[in-house]
């Protein structure tokens, strides 16, 4: 299969709207927009983390950042009215399954109406042509089965989390519909299509209740990890893999419209879908003789054991592939840990990180 390039010229100048900016995954992509000469503007709240990837890349100065509730409409519409955006990545979420169950009613207004807000800004203002809805792999009735999940699969959620994302999905489809295609006779076209990932490692992530920065912040000061749920497989990826994959959605969305304004997944092989004790293990190992981990006994809510997707129409038609297997993706991870707290750059840990994985697509 051949490898699809990052188009390095079709990104430059593009004015690029991200909600969700401030966070892990939000951050790496601005960043790496930002390299490939986009003009952005950043959406989000206030960064919770502390370190903040965000704060640490300096983003701050690299782009234009508002600082916004997505559940604001008012605000979000006067943002993306301000900026002119021709391009919109929609991230901001409440995306923390154990959070979910802490608070749903927030958890609900932030992914459901966040998403309906986002795409109702897109209608009112005008001159979008493409927007990228991330969303979950959790966005799927789960049947704990070992198939990946299609995108004709059944949409559902047992807990508040994922039937969020459900519903997010749900109101994508429907805007799309209603609003944005040619049928729709309503309002303009806009390509609309959504993104499913799943589990994402990589350097710069503080957030709590997942696995390798809880893993990381213990390490760090020199403690055992606690481990939940050791026997729940996900598929495991680094964070550049789906970011790739979003980015190349954008573009056939700029190019080709409706042909592409679907759902996607975007997860490793089978290969990556590993147990959670797998991954720890490997984790200690690579951090060092005094790294340990131990069983968390305590009483916690039910997530899924098994999750996985099959991305095939994203290889078939996107062309895309992830180019990470499970011990790369865990190794680039740990390495930017080690490097960031022995006192290195974290803006030349990333951006040599970004620039080592594009150099992987021109070498294939």
């Amino acid at each position: 299969m051949e490898v699809v390039v990052m188009n390095h010229e079709f990104w430059r100048n593009k004015r690029v709207f991200v909600t969700g900016h401030t966070g892990f995954k939000g951050a790496w992509l601005s960043f790496w927009l930002q390299q490939l000469g986009a003009g952005l503007t950043g959406y989000a709240l206030a960064t919770t983390s502390s370190p903040s990837l965000f704060d640490l890349l300096r983003l701050r100065t690299l782009m234009r950042s508002v600082e916004g509730d997505v559940r604001d409409l008012n605000h979000l519409k006067a943002a993306m009215a301000e900026a002119r955006p021709e391009i919109v990545f929609h991230m901001a979420a409440q995306s923390l399954v154990r959070m979910s169950y802490l608070d749903p009613v927030y958890t609900y207004s932030t992914n459901v109406m966040g998403t309906a807000n986002v795409l109702e800004a897109v209608r009112e203002v005008g001159g979008v042509r493409g927007v990228v809805n991330v969303t979950s792999d959790k966005c799927y009735q789960n049947r704990g089965q070992g198939l990946g999940y299609r995108e004709s699969d059944a949409l559902g959620g047992r807990d508040p989390y994922s039937s969020s994302k459900a519903c997010a999905e749900l109101i994508t489809a429907a805007y799309r519909d209603s609003f944005f295609s040619e049928a729709s006779k309503s309002g303009p076209i806009v390509a609309v299509a959504s993104a499913r990932a799943g589990n994402v490692l990589g350097g710069g992530d503080w957030a709590k209740d997942r696995l390798i920065p809880d893993s990381i912040r213990a390490l760090s000061r020199q403690m055992p990890i606690p481990i939940r749920n050791l026997n729940a497989v996900r598929p495991w990826q680094h964070v550049l893999e789906p970011l790739r994959g979003y980015l190349l959605l954008a573009e056939k969305l700029w190019c080709h419209g409706a042909e592409f304004a679907e759902g996607w997944n975007f997860g490793p092989g089978d290969a990556n879908a590993k147990p959670v004790s797998w991954v720890v293990e490997r984790l200690v190992n690579l951090w060092g003789p005094d790294a340990s981990w131990i069983p968390d006994v305590g009483e916690h809510p039910h997530e899924a054991q098994y999750l996985k997707l099959d991305s095939t129409k994203a290889k078939a038609r996107l062309q895309w592939v992830c180019r990470l297997d499970i011990d790369q993706t865990i190794e680039w991870a740990v390495k930017w840990y080690r490097a960031f707290h022995a006192g290195e750059d974290p803006v030349q840990l990333t951006l040599s990180e970004i620039t080592r994985y594009s150099a992987m697509g021109q070498e294939s």
